[in-house]
């Protein structure tokens, strides 16, 4: 195939928006063979393995266990940057891989290895740390919850039998059954309330580290971002430095300058901005608005930033919003008026928290279902989602009317008692 055809750096801007990148057009062997090659090269001779969503959440995890355990800091100099200016946009999704070259894995210094991994392949990184793990290590996962124990059972069986220990910091909402078995498994399971804490929040209170306060602070400063409080304007920039820079960079940068990034990143943000902005419109300007029940659910079609997209979506009336992405996958925000944004997902092979989740609805059979998706802006991947949301409706209206009819009862025995 003609390179020229999947390489979306160079198309413009309204077609961009429409297609995935690069990456999703490599065939899985040749990026699986590529990440094996990467964790074996971070893995050898690490003392600490972290398999870590590579989110603003999840990095800052990592930047918290390498201070803990006192591992080498290698930040980057300001002229490295000036070449990821001209790099193109990263859809850090699990399924939408990167535009950029793939190049061969350099050896880590690091003692605190990372393995970035996504919801739906933690159990990929969990083999590999069995694999290419030194007998004995520590291994942590973070910001990561998998939707059935029996994704991870026996991946997480091998890494339990060459780590030493395994500890799991998350603040996703579990499945209570999930959660108890990889407890009884042998794991150091904690969970924090997913309306109050991040995964930074709970790796930072459960460590017996004192950290420095500009990790206190970076933990909070995330915290505002993941939580979707947006009260603290750096948020944005750590969750968008995070969304466009290699994984590794960003666990070294706020190692050193914690929330306040410097002002090369600064000026690396400010440039890649300008095309988030225009997808970011491309996506609103496709949006409509469909009424479930007594819902207003926001819905569109684009690869763009979604949070920013669901923020316009609620402003103009949306209770729930639904960004469909080129890739397959969709990520759902809620606000004040609709929290049940995980119970969609779950119906549509995903999960996540009360206001904000994400899912990749299974109806991709082949690539021509792909092309249907494109061609159509997600017309079939809108439907089945709305479905949900109809179904959670549902149930929601019937648990209602359950208790509506307990009342009634309730208040006729009474009635019957006076009499």
């Amino acid at each position: 195939m003609n390179e020229e055809l999947i390489d979306s750096g160079n198309l413009p801007l309204a077609r961009k928006s429409v297609l995935p990148g690069t990456g999703f057009f490599l065939p899985d062997d040749l990026e699986e063979d590529l990440e094996d090659e990467e964790a074996a090269a971070a893995l050898e001779g690490a003392e600490v393995a972290v398999v870590a969503d590579p989110d603003a959440d999840g990095l800052a995890c990592v930047a918290l266990l390498r201070a803990a355990y006192d591992d080498v800091a290698v930040v980057p100099e300001p002229d490295e940057e000036d070449a990821a200016l001209e790099e193109e946009d990263l859809e850090r999704e699990p399924s939408d891989a990167d535009d950029t070259a793939l190049e061969e894995p350099e050896p880590t210094p690091h003692a605190v290895a990372l393995l970035p991994a996504s919801p739906h392949d933690v159990e990929d990184a969990l083999a590999r740390v069995a694999e290419y793990g030194d007998e004995g290590v520590d291994l942590y996962v973070c910001d990561l919850c998998p939707d059935k124990y029996e994704y991870v059972e026996d991946e997480l069986a091998a890494a339990l039998e060459t780590a030493s220990r395994v500890s799991w910091y998350d603040h996703h909402q579990w499945d209570d059954e999930v959660a108890a078995a990889v407890r009884e498994a042998g794991v150091d399971l904690v969970v924090g309330d997913s309306d109050a804490e991040c995964s930074a929040d709970v790796v930072y209170r459960s460590l017996e580290y004192e950290f420095d306060p500009i990790y206190e602070e970076l933990a909070a400063v995330t915290r505002d971002h993941d939580l979707w409080l947006r009260e603290d304007p750096r948020s944005d920039d750590l969750a968008d430095y995070a969304y466009w820079t290699d994984p590794a960079e960003y666990v070294e940068v706020v190692r050193k300058y914690g929330a306040d990034l410097p002002d090369w990143v600064a000026e690396f943000i400010a440039e890649r901005r300008i095309e988030k902005e225009a997808l970011i419109e491309q996506a609103v300007g496709r949006a409509e608005l469909r009424e479930v029940g007594p819902y207003t659910v926001g819905i569109t079609y684009g690869r763009c930033s979604q949070n920013e997209v669901a923020e316009a979506m609620r402003e103009q009336g949306a209770d729930a919003s639904v960004i469909v992405k080129p890739a397959g996958s969709a990520s759902i925000r809620g606000t004040d008026e609709f929290e049940r944004c995980h119970e969609v997902a779950g119906k549509v092979n995903g999960g996540g928290h009360p206001k904000a989740a994400g899912c990749k609805p299974d109806i991709y059979d082949d690539m021509l279902d792909y092309a249907n998706h494109w061609t159509t802006r997600g017309a079939v991947t809108k439907r089945v989602i709305l479905e949900a949301f109809h179904e959670v409706v549902e149930s929601e209206d019937a648990a209602d009317g359950d208790e509506t009819d307990g009342d009634d009862l309730e208040a006729a025995e009474s009635t019957k008692s006076g009499d």
